[in-house]
């Protein structure tokens, strides 16, 4: 067994050119200026798993950890039995069938008193794979891993500073590969030392496209993190260890350092001197989920970012993703003084370097007064193309997430191309089985210990390529059985038109509106009325019925100057009194809590309700930024809450929410205190009983 420490520069000069820093100007603060928009589409959620309340090893330190359940990943198991597998890091290894879970190794009493999993987020049983021939070889991989201090075994790779934990692969032989509980043998295959207590190996998976007697069939892919020290280090850039990487092994080979698994011929760095053959791909930091379409046979990889950037990479052999040179599609200054300071513009000169950069990336926005130090709370979670047949809506897209927040997103594959513009993201809408619109919070939050608004977000496919979502929060797996589109229910027939004239609305100041030229004028800003905090300015439509179900359109103008950052106007719904009801703000300013989104005012200051903001900076992209006319529409349905608010004829939304509060209510226009007008004011509905 031979121990790899980090070499001397000497030896990294001849195996990694790094270019030089020469920075701009200005550091980058937001990288990413446009937001996730809104989806017309949603995923209609059905639980399918509860897990057992787990305990990590030694108790916690870290509350991030205090969940239900650590489930990482679902996967059928690939013997036709309907089986499928689920790990949880805090030691056992779950067989479902039929939705009810049952033990089939204890992996942590297997590795006791070493087995640990009580301080870094991916650290204990992180995940499990399956050899494409199970059911005839009867062999499965684990990643499990231990504090160093607990065990004698020797690393065969570790880093230059201090080793703290190790992660280790290894290789089960089930004696009946039928049985449901697990008896049979295990081997080590490879074990690598960490000098962090993050960022260790976090994947392990077989190609699901490679076909029996090629060269693909049977090798494994371990996505190995940077040990949490590439931010200061050059380990994810250097190819003499695995850290900050995606290997490629032969379980079933030999001609490794240690001798216990093989290297392919076919691997990219075999033949360069000093370099680790098993590295397929390099410059990772966090390289926490990986999936290949079975359509195209194309790997996708979800990167978490340092503190900026969530990305995902279309990967090919020998990639270098650039960390910690690169974040995402930008310059990495790893040694600045200001840690602030730490993004910048990609040099003219750039390709020489040749780094390969995300085909879709969102940013992190943190919330104002960051200190470019603590946990924003933002981290992908990598996801699967969907080449399923039960939902063809979903075809053809790749469905990830944000692990934290769990938000739910799709990007067309057919705009994931490498070189090009990155994917739009879409924010999906989740639904319940009753149609009703939910957030992920209120799904994994019932019984979960810790931060209820952390979901712990996974994602998991099954044989037939149906997707399911996880929830370390409280234990649970959802399948995904169907979608629907957000709002898409009718709101009935009754119509008022020829709204514009004076006789027909209730300003709260008659003073400051005119009504001409089929036009409703907010001609003069409003005043603040006083607690609760609400709408300055505003006039109720009074002319036919109050609407339960309704639809508002309108052409809207921003009468306020662009060069002010807080214009807005607003459209009002469900309004029953001047401290009850609904209104969509229309703003250029996406940057702030009260701007931009859908809001309620009950009784009391009003309350942000929509899905698109982000808890701490941003919401949707900015509604109107201009001084023309827009067409808008809002629709109500009180049935099931949802709201939904659409610009210039945009068949998907600019806000959502859900929101049963008022089940009906008048409508109208106004703003906080600004100036603006509308036009060609319709409403159709049912009226309130």
């Amino acid at each position: 067994m031979r121990r790899f420490i980090l070499p001397i520069l000497l030896l990294l000069s001849t195996l990694v050119a790094f270019p030089g820093r020469a920075m701009a100007a200005e550091a980058i603060d937001d990288p990413i200026v446009e937001e996730p928009i809104a989806s017309r589409l949603g995923l209609e959620l059905t639980e399918y798993a509860q897990f057992p309340q787990s305990f990590t090893n030694p108790p916690l330190v870290d509350q991030r950890l205090n969940r239900i359940a650590r489930i990482n990943t679902i996967l059928e198991v690939p013997d036709g039995s309907g089986r499928r597998a689920v790990p949880d890091l805090n030691g056992n290894l779950y067989l479902v069938k039929n939705g009810v879970p049952h033990v089939y190794l204890d992996v942590a009493a297997t590795f006791a008193p070493s087995f640990f999993s009580g301080r870094g987020l991916g650290q204990g049983f992180g995940y499990v794979t399956f050899h494409p021939d199970f059911k005839r070889n009867g062999l499965f991989y684990t990643i499990h891993t231990e504090q160093a201090v607990l065990t004698t075994a020797v690393p065969d790779y570790q880093q230059s500073e201090a080793t703290l934990f190790h992660g280790i692969i290894n290789e089960w032989h089930a004696t009946d590969p039928a049985a449901d509980t697990f008896s049979g043998t295990h081997r080590e295959l490879l074990r690598i030392g960490f000098a962090g207590q993050i960022h260790g190996i976090q994947e392990i998976n077989f190609n699901p496209t490679a076909r029996r007697g090629t060269a693909e069939y049977g090798k494994l892919y371990l996505a190995v993190g940077d040990g949490g020290i590439g931010v200061r280090t050059t380990d994810p850039q250097n190819l003499t260890i695995p850290h900050g990487k995606l290997l490629r092994i032969d379980p079933s080979g030999t001609n490794s350092p240690n001798g216990k698994y093989g290297i392919p011929a076919d691997n990219p760095f075999v033949s360069q001197a000093g370099a680790a053959g098993e590295i397929w791909s390099y410059g990772y930091r966090d390289p926490h989920r990986f999936s290949w379409d079975t359509a195209t046979g194309k790997l996708y990889l979800g990167h978490i970012g340092e503190k900026t950037i969530e990305a995902i990479y279309e990967v090919r052999k020998g990639d270098n993703a650039g960390w910690s040179e690169r974040e995402g599609s930008w310059v990495f200054d790893r040694a600045a003084t200001n840690v602030c300071d730490r993004l910048y513009p990609l040099p003219a000169d750039d390709a020489q370097n040749g780094y390969v950069y995300p085909v879709a990336a969102y940013d992190h926005n943190p919330a104002p007064g960051w200190n470019c130090t603590s946990d924003v709370g933002v981290a992908v979670a990598g996801g699967f193309v969907y080449r399923g047949n039960a939902i063809p809506a979903l075809r053809g897209k790749y469905v990830f997430g944000d692990l934290v927040a769990g938000t739910v997103f799709y990007t067309e594959v057919s705009e994931m191309r490498r070189g090009g513009p990155r994917a739009t993201i879409h924010r999906l809408n989740l639904f319940t089985p009753a149609g009703e619109p939910v957030r992920f919070q209120q799904l994994s939050s019932p019984g979960a210990p810790g931060d209820p608004n952390r979901v712990d977000l996974r994602f998991g496919t099954d044989a037939r390529g149906e997707l399911y979502i996880l929830a370390k929060a409280n234990g649970k797996v959802w399948k995904v059985t169907g979608t629907r589109t957000f709002a898409a229910g009718p709101v009935g027939h009754t119509r008022v038109n020829g709204t514009a004239i004076a006789a027909n609305w209730a300003p709260v100041t008659p003073s400051k509106w005119q009504f001409t030229n089929g036009e409703i004028i907010l001609a003069e800003a409003g005043t603040d009325p006083g607690p609760p905090r609400r709408p300055f300015e505003y006039a109720v439509l009074t002319k036919g019925p109050a609407f339960s179900s309704v639809e508002v359109t309108a052409d809207v103008r921003l009468d306020t100057p662009v060069d002010i950052s807080n214009r807005d106007v607003i459209i009002v719904f469900g309004y029953q009194s001047p401290t009850q009801f609904y209104y969509a703000h229309l703003s250029s300013d996406n940057t702030i809590l009260p701007h931009n989104g859908i809001f309620k005012v009950n009784n009391g200051d009003r309350e942000r309700i929509d899905y698109q903001w982000n808890g701490r900076s941003r919401g949707a992209n900015p509604a109107i930024t201009d001084t023309a006319w827009h067409k808008v529409k809002v629709k109500h349905l009180p049935a099931t809450g949802e709201i939904a608010v659409y610009v210039d004829g945009n068949k998907d939304p600019v806000f959502t929410a859900g929101d049963k509060t008022f089940a009906s209510g008048r409508v109208g226009f106004g703003s906080f205190d600004n100036v603006g007008r509308a036009r060609d004011f319709k409403v159709v509905g049912t009226p309130a009983p």
